[in-house]
């Protein structure tokens, strides 16, 4: 994957500009704690991502019960 398109939610960051951000996190939280941050980090995308893909499976079924022929 291009690293490019990965850190686009970043806009116009640089190497320095990163380098103080990650800097900042690291002192901030300690490097012991940054690991069960970024897990907390990746469950709740994983629990968000499971919510939505719910929600559009049920939303397509209901579309699906729809458009069902009646049967008399």
């Amino acid at each position: 994957m291009y690293s490019g398109t990965l850190f686009l939610f970043l806009g116009d960051l640089g190497g320095g500009e990163l380098f103080v951000v990650l800097t900042a996190v690291l002192l901030l939280f300690g490097a012991d704690k940054i690991p069960g941050i970024a897990r907390s980090f990746g469950r709740g995308i994983r629990e968000f991502k499971d919510a939505t893909n719910e929600i559009k499976n049920e939303l397509e079924r209901h579309i699906d019960d729809d458009n069902k022929p009646k049967t008399v």
